[in-house]
Order: structure tokens, then sequence, then C-alpha cells
């Protein structure tokens, strides 16, 4: 078992290391299956040999301490980089307003996950246990590469209950070359918070098991947050992970709670 999880954590980790260029043209960006962690540059991450797939697939046991270790964003501390929240400005709750139209739209369409699975989007680690599941469509990812559509969300967020699962959010994402100023274009950066994963540093081969447990050296928990400590201690310093992204929460009945920040560092 021990065997396994290094092995499937060493795939991870080093699939991550792919994400540092900017996002490729359209004409360029390749699908790959449903395998890529949401959020990431699409065009530059190709996890297909992981083979997530319902009937195929690692051990869940194996896989599990991998996406713990990336839950708990909110002990994330420098690994973790938050937009700034801006004054509020004239016309930005009426754009704040549209974007979250756009999100209720499409929720309401997808309430049945299995119309979301007809339509392309693919569930991320489907066998592994996680407070909320990301159903992803690479092609909407690609879409916000170039351009914002809010009826087309990079992922829906899915809370699963036995063998059905609950729609409670959606999640877009945006290229990491952005400024906060593309992105208050977007999103009025008074009204919700984009987040990007960074300083994280790759355990090197014989280490993996420390980006793991309470005390973690490595990865996106670790104590190194820096190039210099990351080298000094044999990793891979990696600036920035993925891409911008941000959660909406679009049936909840107040502001606070439809831009929540700390929902969506839990989730």
């Amino acid at each position: 078992m021990l065997r396994g999880t290094v092995v499937f954590a060493a795939i991870l980790m080093g699939s991550i290391a792919w994400g540092q260029s900017q996002s490729a043209p359209a004409n360029d960006a390749q699908p790959n299956n449903g395998q890529s962690m949401p959020g990431m540059d699409m065009s530059q991450h190709d996890m297909s040999n992981m083979a997530m797939g319902p009937e195929k697939g690692p051990d869940a046991d194996a896989a599990a301490p991998v996406m713990h270790s990336m839950e708990g964003h909110m002990d994330m501390g420098p690994h973790m980089k938050m937009t700034e929240l801006r004054a509020m400005r004239p016309g930005d709750a009426e754009r704040a307003q549209k974007v979250l139209e756009g999100a209720r739209k499409a929720s309401e369409k997808y309430l049945d996950y299995h119309v979301a699975l007809n339509d392309g989007f693919r569930i991320f680690l489907p066998n592994v246990p996680q407070k909320v599941y990301h159903f992803t469509s690479y092609a909407y990812g690609r879409e916000a590469a170039f351009s914002f559509n809010p009826e087309h969300p990079t992922s829906l967020l899915y809370e699963k209950h036995g063998d059905d699962y609950k729609l409670v959010g959606v999640m877009y994402t945006a290229p990491k070359r952005f400024t906060e100023d593309d992105l208050d274009q977007r999103i009025p950066l008074s009204i919700a918070q984009w987040h990007e994963h960074v300083n994280f540093c790759r355990a090197p081969l014989g280490h993996i098991m420390e980006s793991f447990g309470p005390n973690p050296r490595f990865g996106f928990k670790g104590s190194i947050a820096s190039r210099e400590e990351c080298d000094a201690a044999g990793g891979t310093f990696i600036p920035l992970v993925f891409n911008w992204m941000v959660h909406v929460y679009p049936f909840e009945k107040d502001q606070a709670a439809i831009w929540s920040v700390e929902r969506q560092h839990a989730d």
C-alpha cells in the first residue's frame, strides 16, 4: 500500500511541473480525457497516464493522501495568493449580478449530474473520497483562456451523498498570465476574490511522503515556501502551479455566502 501511495504521489507531483508555461493557442490545446487537476493550464497538462476512470485507476486508499494534502486550503499560508479586495465602484454590483445569473443558469441545467456527464464534464478522481468533487469541462477551460462566459464554468462543484451528487457551486478559471485588472474585468474584485497556488516545492525522490502528515516539508501545505529552501532540500521549486480560480455558490441566499472566500478555500 505504501509503495502504491508513493508511486501515485510521484506521478501527480511530477505532472505539476508541466504547468510553468502560459496557455497555448486554442488550436494547440488538446483534451486530456478529464484527468487533469481542475484549474490547471489545460493546454500544458496531461495526466491521462493516471487513467482515473470509473472502471480503473489506483487504489482509492493510495490516492487519498494526495487529495488530502491538497485540501484544507485555509492552512496553506504562503502557498496561496489571493486577489486584493477592492473598494466598490459604480456598476460592480450589476456586473457581479450578471455573473451570478449565468452561474445560476448553468447550475440549474446541471442539477442532475448525469446531464453534466452527458455534456462532457468529467469527474476529477472519482474513486477518491473528497469533500467536494470537481466535474470539469476541458472545453470550457480552454474557452476561459481567451474569453469569459458565466454560463460556461470550468468546473461544477458537487457533494456526494451515497451514489448521488448534489450540486453546490461552480468554479471559473482564468489564465495565470492575467493581472488583477484583467480578473476584475471578469468579476469585480470588490465582490469576488480569486486565488492561485504558489511557492510549491516538489519533493525529491525518496522524500515523497514528507509532503503528507501533520508537519509536511514539501507540497501544498509544506513548511518550505521559497526557492532557496527548496533547492537546499533537493526539491523542485514551482513558483506558480495552477491558473487563477474562483468559486461561486449560486444557490446561497446572501452575497457573503454566494462569494464566500472561506468556503472556496475549504472546497
